[in-house]
C-alpha cells in the first residue's frame, strides 16, 4: 500500500468548513484501508485540542496521540481549496493533507512535505492544479 495514490487526491475540494475538511482526509484514509473509521474522531478531536494549521496556506490534520494504535499503516490524502477554510492561522489553509503516520514516520512525510510547498510556484502550481494525476506525480516527486 503507498503512502499516496491517485484515490486518496481531491482537487477542488467543495467543503466550507475545516471539519468538513477533516472528514473528507479522514474518510480517504479509511477508504485506503490506513485506518479505521473512528480515527477521523480523533483527527477531529485533535483539533479541537490545538490546530492543526501550518501556516503559509497548509493544514495537516491527523489523530491525537491516543490514536497512533489505531493506524495500520502509513498514509496521506489531499485536498486542495483554492478559497481556502480557516483553520485558525494567520491565513485560510488551501492545502489540507491528512496524516496517519505510523512510528516516527511522521517525521518523514511532515519535512518531506515542508520542503515541498516552501517553494511559493510550487505550492500555487498544486493548489490551481484540476488533475489528481499531476499532483501525485508532484508529490511522489517529494515524498
Amino acid at each position: 500500500m503507498s503512502i499516496l495514490s491517485v484515490e486518496k487526491i481531491n482537487v477542488h475540494a467543495p467543503v466550507k468548513t475545516k471539519e468538513e475538511a477533516i472528514k473528507l482526509v479522514g474518510q480517504m484514509l479509511v477508504d485506503a484501508g490506513h485506518v479505521p473509521a473512528n480515527y477521523i474522531d480523533k483527527m477531529l478531536e485533535r483539533e479541537q485540542l490545538v490546530s492543526t494549521d501550518l501556516g503559509g496556506g497548509l493544514a495537516m490534520p491527523h489523530g491525537t496521540n491516543e490514536a497512533k494504535s489505531l493506524i495500520n499503516s502509513t498514509g496521506i490524502s489531499i485536498l486542495t481549496v483554492p478559497e481556502g477554510i480557516d483553520f485558525g492561522g494567520d491565513e485560510p489553509a488551501r492545502l489540507i493533507i491528512g496524516l496517519a503516520a505510523i512510528g516516527d514516520d511522521h517525521m518523514d512525510v511532515l519535512t518531506n512535505v515542508a520542503m515541498l510547498v516552501s517553494d511559493e510556484d510550487e505550492f500555487e502550481k498544486i493548489i490551481k492544479s484540476t488533475d489528481a494525476n499531476e499532483l501525485l506525480e508532484i508529490f511522489n516527486g517529494g515524498l
